[in-house]
């Protein structure tokens, strides 16, 4: 039908719409019969059999929304039957648009907000009934919709900007214009900006300010008062009242909108756009359109605004980016067929955002080389697509046929009940009644014309993208666009294993925000985006996926750059599967990673995995790495970094398997070896430079513990002895600032231990601890080594002596090393009354029992059979061989490996075995734990991860079983303890 200024619902020749049941209709006619006896127009349908009256009939009983709003309201209905139709709505929108104008005095604000919403529930009538009877298309109702959003929001803006006149926070040219040269630009975008409003849509507005209007009277408060007037001007367009709502709106679009206010300058918009602005940003823009506030300022920044979404050149770019926006609208070929139950018309499969989509990616590529392709409606950008010879004329039609068949659909699931939504029904008994308001016999012939409609859409969408193969996607809806979260994203997300997926979404989206200075760049978000599917997909595959994706998101919001990173990981499937070990099992790594991004740079090395952590490797790198500093500090500095990032490609080793976890014992051995000589030489030359040298000083450093066995962890700290020696007739050091021989040696001590343990800005080298020095804490930080040799060989107790069977110098003064390793042999080499040993080994471990009992079983130090045992049983064969004649190890080495020499003299082979097993065990279930978390394991808090690793580690098929075979053999190496101390 042809819409003319007199057309009338009573020109109607025939009803297009059918009722949804006999029992529907027989309500129905109970309330216009109640409603005529007060409406003339009301009591004349009902006693007139025809069209009209079926069509009404009809359209009251589909439409619940309709029916409500006429109980509320009926002469809304009388005037339908009455009134032409165009001019009404015209009227209604007139009268919207100029609510704000003073009658005799100020319009307060809520006979603003009365006037508005009665406006908008006229025209929301009417337009529905017009729809349905087909006197409009979803042409003129979309765009009588937008009409309507404009002049409300228009009027809701003047009202502001005049009481914020009024009161004195702004200045305004012309009051009785207020919107004039005010430099309030508020844009409508998405549908709005292109008259394509949905019939129950949210506005999107985007809201800023032009401060060289001068309208601010404050300057300094312009932010404050044009966001304030924002905040009302939410609360006038959605507040629910007993008039109903005007439009829900949404601000969500502005620049980063979880970090700016509801108002934003115009050159702070610039900035953001010129430097973060993403290609999602550039689509909406497309579409903006200044609906209210200073028309002419509105216009001036959306010119400026061209050149960021209209790039020059052919911006084939930004494809995969709009893809991986979108990523399923790339061609779903043969994933299953389409369900027309529940199936979302707007962002489903063959959809609206599809043929939008389909749009605004050719208007990204071509828009800064053809200004015709600039258009904001769909529509006309279709025809000007086809006019430039982008697509063929049918795809043009085809689509534009789909788009508005699709839109019918839209708005009449929306006319149900007034609800902003787009999913069709679930029963057959509601997807009925949106087949009958879209003038259908039934629901097979609907599903068969919309299945037929999301096909063509799916298909030309799929042709004008199929050379990008690889951007396509079973995984299924992927969008992290704007703020709000799509429903159909969160259900991907939870079949991909996340059990938080909004909390996922919303982490995405902020690195579409370039909150991150790793995602700051336009080419850096773009291959994220291009990553993201599969990177939620190998995160998804791990246990606790949620933990391991935030961990990485905390990773990356510490990088200092970021494209190279995602560019490798796009290409290196092994790379990312690290990456996702890393956070999905390792805790502490993904801390050291997150503190220290610099770390992961070696893991960029292809031929990391394959290298051996060998003691030559490392020297190799430390040394270049440390060689160009200068300065004392600017050494220490670059001796965190280097260990750090050596101890953490070790983890990584391991974490991989790539090495065992005695290899990974001795590989960060050789680190803190290495590390501690520079950390001492820095510190000698530092002490010269301001005491001078003392006559014939020499100093060495001694490893204990675990450090001096090569069996250090990635969390351990190091043990360590300084022994010194000087001239025996030297009094004072040499320099312009003389010590005398215990300050000289002492300080050296002291800065010594201060180079490696005290927090800087890139961390602490290692914790030391020097108790095990002669007289423990209580005596002196360096020790001669005259007095060294006269403590042990006269003072020492038998612990001390079990801690020398693991002394080994580190650095220093080759001779004095060399003295030092020679009083070791001299004291280990005594014989010594077996029995008095033992009972002082006994006694010394249930003392540890008493003082330090294990947490639980998996406190692998502590347990009875645990590693103090073992260590035990090592030092206390080392300590009776002498007098057993029993051959010792020549020098320092692991406690697997002593216990290799002693005991396969000195104990039982099965025994011995055994205890070798447990020590195997244990050592490389220690390595793991102490490399992925900090403090002890406990399987209930352990990333899933972790706990598969463990069990890896234990080579056993789950928890269960690794602790009943952590039972079994700390039993049977508890026992051997007790019977090689008796032996």
């Amino acid at each position: 039908m042809n819409v003319t200024a007199a057309t009338r619902f009573s020109d109607l020749s025939a009803s297009p719409i059918r009722p949804l049941s006999q029992t529907e209709v027989k309500s129905v006619l109970s309330d216009l019969k109640d409603w005529g006896k007060e409406h003339a127009a009301i009591a004349t349908l009902l006693g007139e059999d025809g069209p009209l009256k079926d069509f009404v009939v009809a359209a009251l009983t589909l439409s619940p929304y309709l029916r409500d709003t006429a109980r509320v309201d009926p002469r809304l209905l009388a005037r339908a039957l009455d009134e032409p139709i165009l001019p009404t709505i015209e009227a209604a929108i007139a009268r919207a648009r100029k609510a704000w104008e003073p009658d005799d005095g100020d319009v307060s604000e809520a006979v603003l907000m009365t006037r508005l919403r009665v406006a908008k529930r006229e025209v929301a009538f009417f337009t529905a009934l017009a729809d349905l009877g087909r006197i409009f298309d979803a042409r003129r109702t979309t765009a009588l919709l937008t009409e309507l959003a404009e002049a409300t929001t228009s009027a809701a803006i003047d009202h502001l900007l005049l009481s914020a006149h009024e009161s004195g926070k702004l200045k305004l040219p012309d009051p009785t214009r207020p919107s004039e040269k005010s430099g309030l630009i508020v844009l409508g975008m998405g549908k709005l900006g292109a008259a394509e409003l949905n019939y129950s849509s949210d506005i999107d507005l985007v809201v800023f300010f032009d401060p060289m209007a001068g309208a601010a009277v404050d300057p300094s408060e312009a932010v404050e008062t044009f966001s304030r007037l924002v905040r009302r001007l939410i609360r006038i367009m959605q507040e629910r009242t007993a008039d109903g709502y005007v439009f829900r709106t949404d601000l969500r679009l502005r620049p980063d909108p979880g970090a700016t206010p509801l108002a934003i300058s115009f050159d702070s918009a610039m900035l953001y756009y010129e430097s973060r602005g993403q290609n999602w940003e550039r689509a909406a823009f497309i579409k903006a359109k200044p609906i209210a506030g200073d028309l002419k300022a509105g216009e001036a920044f959306l010119k400026g605004l061209v050149p960021f979404v209209f790039r020059k050149y052919l911006d084939y770019a930004a494809i995969a980016d709009i893809h991986s926006i979108k990523r399923q609208i790339h061609a779903h070929k043969g994933h299953g067929e389409i369900a027309v139950k529940g199936h979302n018309v707007k962002l489903g499969r063959g959809g609206i955002r599809e043929i939008e989509f389909f749009v605004q990616t050719q208007q990204l590529i071509a828009g800064g080389r053809v200004p015709a392709l600039r258009l904001r409606a769909t529509e006309p950008m279709l025809k000007e697509l086809a006019k430039a010879n982008w697509i063929d004329e049918a795809t043009a039609e085809e689509l534009t046929d789909a788009y508005w068949f699709l839109r019918d659909v839209e708005h009449r699931v929306q006319m149900v009940r007034d609800e902003q939504t787009h999913l069709l029904p679930e029963t057959e008994a509601e997807l009925k009644r949106i087949a009958f308001m879209l003038g259908f016999a039934d629901t097979a012939s609907f599903s068969a014309r919309l299945v037929e409609v999301l096909k063509t859409v799916e298909r030309r969408y799929a042709a004008l993208f199929e050379q990008e193969a690889k951007l396509s996607s079973e995984t299924g809806n992927l969008v992290f666009t704007g703020q709000k979260d799509d429903p159909d994203t969160l259900e991907t997300l939870k079949r991909l294993g996340f059990e938080r997926p909004a909390d996922i979404s919303r982490t995405i989206r902020t690195w579409h925000y370039g909150r991150y200075r790793a995602t700051q760049s336009v080419e850096a978000r773009e291959r994220l985006t291009e990553l993201t599917p599969e990177l939620l997909r190998v995160f998804g595959e791990s246990k606790r996926a949620d933990e391991a994706l935030l961990r990485f998101d905390s990773f990356i919001s510490g990088l200092p750059a970021g494209i190279q990173l995602f560019s490798l990981l796009g290409n290196n499937p092994a790379l990312l599967s690290l990456i996702v070990n890393i956070m999905s099992s390792a805790p502490r790594l993904a801390e050291v990673i997150a503190a220290k991004p610099h770390v992961f740079d070696g893991m960029l090395d292809p031929g990391l995995l394959a290298e051996l952590p060998t003691r030559a490797y490392l020297a190799e790198r430390i040394e270049g790495f440390v060689s160009g500093a200068r300065h004392y500090e600017e050494i220490l500095d670059r001796l965190r970094i280097i260990a750090a990032e050596q101890r953490f490609l070790i983890g990584i080793r391991l974490l991989t398997g790539a090495i065992t976890g005695k290899q990974a014992a001795r590989a960060f051995t050789h680190v803190a070896d290495l590390i501690v000589a520079a950390a001492l030489k820095a510190v000698l030359d530092e002490i010269e430079a301001a005491h001078g040298k003392f006559p014939g000083g020499r100093v060495a450093l001694v490893g204990m513990g675990k450090l001096g066995s090569f069996e250090l962890t990635a969390g351990s700290d190091i043990d360590l002895i300084l022994l010194y020696d000087h001239d025996g007739d030297a009094f004072e050091s040499d320099g312009a600032k003389p010590l005398d021989n215990i300050k000289y040696f002492t300080r050296i001590t002291q800065r010594l231990i201060a180079a490696l343990s005290a927090p800087m800005a890139e961390g602490v080298l290692y914790e030391v601890d020097m108790r095990l020095r002669p007289s423990g804490n209580k005596g002196p930080v360096a020790t001669r080594i005259t007095s060294f040799a006269k403590y042990q060989a006269e003072e020492a107790w038998t612990w001390e002596h079990m801690a020398l069977t693991r002394a080994r110098a580190l650095c220093g003064d080759g001779s004095l090393m060399k003295e030092a390793e020679d009083i070791f042999r001299t004291v280990l080499g005594r014989k010594r009354d077996t029995a008095k040993i033992a009972k002082d080994v006994a006694e010394m471990r249930d003392l540890i029992d008493q003082e330090k009992p294990p947490k639980d079983l998996w406190d692998l130090k502590l347990i009875a059979g645990g590693l103090i045992d073992i260590e035990f049983i090592a030092q206390f064969l080392a300590l009776v061989a002498p007098a057993r004649d029993a051959a010792q190890p020549e020098r320092v080495m692991t406690t697997g490996d002593a216990l290799a020499i002693l005991g396969g003299a000195m104990m039982d082979a099965n025994d011995l075995d055994t205890v070798q097993k447990a020590l195997a065990l244990y050592t490389e279930i220690s390595q793991i734990v102490r490399l992925c978390v900090d403090g002890g394991f406990d399987p209930k808090e352990a990333p899933a991860g972790l706990i598969d690793r463990v069990c890896r580690a234990g080579d056993c098929p789950d928890l269960r079983t690794l602790e009943a075979e952590i039972r079994r053999i700390s039993k049977a190496v508890r026992k051997i303890f007790q019977a090689v101390l008796k032996t």
